[in-house]
């Protein structure tokens, strides 16, 4: 059946057109008026990336022929290959290795963090002074790579997997000192003052108003750069840092493809069952999760 339409009927629609147009102007007006800021940036931005591609020479014949060269080297990794028995007792040992290197440099950064996380946060620091020097403190830890760390302490304390318990540590007080304090700044003020109109010390206040808001909130963000950091702990350990990245490195120089393939799926098995256990634990924190 056809629909027919009267003149007074189209004549309503493009009444009730114009009426949405001038109630809502902005959201029919086209997407480059207004937006010239938006879109200067945004042409920058590819003026950047397409000059990186010319000085770097990205070229689709170089991604093809480097494909071709990965594919020759999955098949040399395949299958993955300990050797021996020995040699996997070895690559064990550096990935338990590993994992306490994550462990550590993690609990260490969350434990001198915690702390200095209240004197970063506007709410609860001593004077602006204070607060400004932490701030500037974090963003200086945060701004040197962990890599470089691990190359600073090898040459303070020597190779070994303390060097990477202090790099993963100075990395880490960047991170949590400023998570840690926004959300010290993010938490509910309320509590705060319900302590404080009882007659609450500043202390107390922080302890029974800030605190019971911030222990999921932090605990789920250090579980997350645990997993996180089990990652890092496989790379920093190429530089001397000890772990089973120094073991994936002689393996790569030498050319011994099947346990290097070894090596990187005992880690990408390791990393998956942290990955599940803090998953596990992250929910039973923050509770259940949302269906």
């Amino acid at each position: 059946m056809s629909h027919v339409t009267t003149p007074q009927a189209d004549t309503a629609q493009a009444s009730a057109r114009d009426q949405l147009r001038q109630r809502y102007a902005s959201h029919f007006q086209p997407f480059y008026q207004g937006n010239w800021t938006a879109i200067f940036i945004g042409l920058v931005a590819f003026g950047f990336f397409a000059l990186g591609v010319y000085k770097l020479d990205m070229t689709f014949a170089r991604i093809w022929g480097g494909l071709g060269e990965l594919g020759k080297m999955v098949v040399l990794m395949l299958p993955p290959n300990p050797e021996s028995w020995a040699l996997t007792k070895v690559y064990l040992y550096a990935m338990l290795e590993t994992l306490a290197i994550a462990l550590l440099g993690t609990l260490l950064a969350a434990i001198v963090a915690f702390p200095l996380g209240f004197l970063a946060a506007r709410n609860t620091t001593i004077n602006r002074l204070v607060q400004f020097m932490a701030r500037r403190s974090f963003d200086t830890l945060r701004g040197v790579d962990i890599l470089i760390w691990a190359l600073i302490w090898i040459n303070v304390v020597g190779l070994g997997p303390f060097a990477g318990v202090l790099a993963l540590f100075m990395a880490d007080l960047g991170i949590f000192g400023k998570v840690f304090s926004e959300a010290i700044e993010a938490a509910d003020n309320k509590p705060v003052e319900g302590v404080l109109s009882t007659g609450g010390s500043n202390v107390a206040s922080v302890r029974f108003g800030i605190l019971p808001q911030l222990m999921p909130v932090l605990l789920s963000q250090v579980l997350y750069a645990f997993e996180s950091n089990t990652r890092s702990a496989s790379i920093i350990g190429i530089v001397g840092a000890g772990g089973i990245g120094l073991i994936l490195s002689e393996q790569i120089r030498t050319m011994e493809f099947q346990q290097m393939s070894f090596v990187i799926l005992l880690i990408l098995v390791t990393v998956a069952i942290i990955d599940f256990v803090c998953s596990k634990l992250r929910y039973a924190i923050i509770g259940a999760r949302a269906r």
